[in-house]
């Protein structure tokens, strides 16, 4: 079991190398994860799911409640201010129907399972987080289906009830099956035991979504230009820019805007990789997007976490210095 910790371990604190080293191996050796497809990629997104359910105790369903003004506020800045940035990206680069359906499907799903890391990393609100996070993915049924038709209009063809279904399924489902299991669970050293292996098991399914779809589309990743890139890296980093600005505007405490930028820059691009694959098959730089996006956001998030250790560093280290000036 400790083996199985330190692994866990090293994969939550490495996410993004991992992820990273997965995505050149497929590249180079596509056979490895061509068995990430259909009922196989939905289990998989299904089990990542059920790792943060398992995670969720009361408490943090309580945040909810007892926070109602900062979940609202992290609520509308998600489902705001990504949707819109993907549409403005779209029309602004002139983005290919493909691109643009990956792009918007992207801003239009809840946050990412891994921001509630960052956020630890960071000194941020960790319970703001899981309490964001929570609240998006409980509303993504909805919303996501809604935002994406509304959005792409009639250029992309969009099963809004086919969408609702399968983040039902590979979304709320898990989430509530995780719950209950700590809920009935939780204070048995077993199941804990078995929880703490649960980031581990969370990045290596990530790595696999990433893996599928490189394993089918990655010899159209350069041919669909550098457009793509630019259009990932722009959309995620004015996102953290942007959330950071609306937890200004709102009055949160420092921790509170580093939680509410992380949270609204770095999405759930392993969802998006999925309902991209199943619903829009005919369009395959969907598909690409999406991964490309799974793979920044894990690298950017980790970035953004280190640069706001670096200036509390910096501004420990100037207070130290004029604690001994005025001696």
């Amino acid at each position: 079991m400790k083996y199985l910790k330190a692994i866990s371990h090293f994969l939550s604190t490495q996410t993004s190398a991992f992820i990273i080293a997965v995505a050149i191996v497929t590249f180079f050796k596509p056979e490895l994860f061509k068995w990430v497809k259909g009922d196989i990629q939905t289990t998989v997104l299904g089990i990542i799911m059920l790792t943060m359910g398992m995670t969720l105790t009361t408490a943090d369903f309580k945040v909810l409640a007892k926070r109602p003004l900062d979940i609202f506020i992290g609520a509308c800045a998600q489902y705001t201010i990504m949707p819109l940035l993907a549409f403005t990206l779209v029309k602004t680069l002139h983005l290919p129907t493909g691109i643009a359906a990956g792009m918007i499907l992207v801003g239009c799903c809840p946050g990412g399972v891994s921001s509630n890391i960052m956020s630890f990393l960071c000194r941020g609100d960790v319970a703001f987080s899981v309490g964001m996070t929570t609240a998006s993915t409980l509303l993504s049924p909805l919303i996501t289906p809604m935002l994406m038709l509304w959005l792409s209009g009639s250029a992309i063809d969009v099963d809004a009830p086919g969408m609702f279904k399968s983040i039902l399924i590979v979304t709320i489902i898990p989430v509530a099956v995780g719950s209950a299991a700590n809920f009935f669970f939780g204070r048995r050293s077993r199941y804990q035991e078995i929880c703490s292996l649960m980031p581990g098991v969370s990045v290596i399914g990530l790595a696999c979504i990433v893996g599928g779809v490189i394993a089918y589309n990655g010899s159209h990743f350069f041919t669909s230009g550098v457009t793509i890139f630019i259009a990932v890296l722009l959309h995620n980093g004015l996102g953290y820019i942007l959330g950071y600005t609306v937890g200004g505007f709102t009055g949160m405490n420092l921790p509170k805007k580093r939680t509410i930028s992380i949270e609204v820059g770095m999405q759930n691009a392993g969802l998006a990789t999925h309902l991209a694959t199943k619903h829009f098959a005919a369009l395959p730089e969907a598909a690409i997007a999406a991964a490309v996006s799974c793979v920044w956001h894990s690298i950017s998030g980790t970035l953004l976490a280190g640069l706001f250790i670096l200036i509390d560093q910096l501004q420990a280290k100037r207070a130290a210095k004029h604690a001994e000036a005025r001696h």
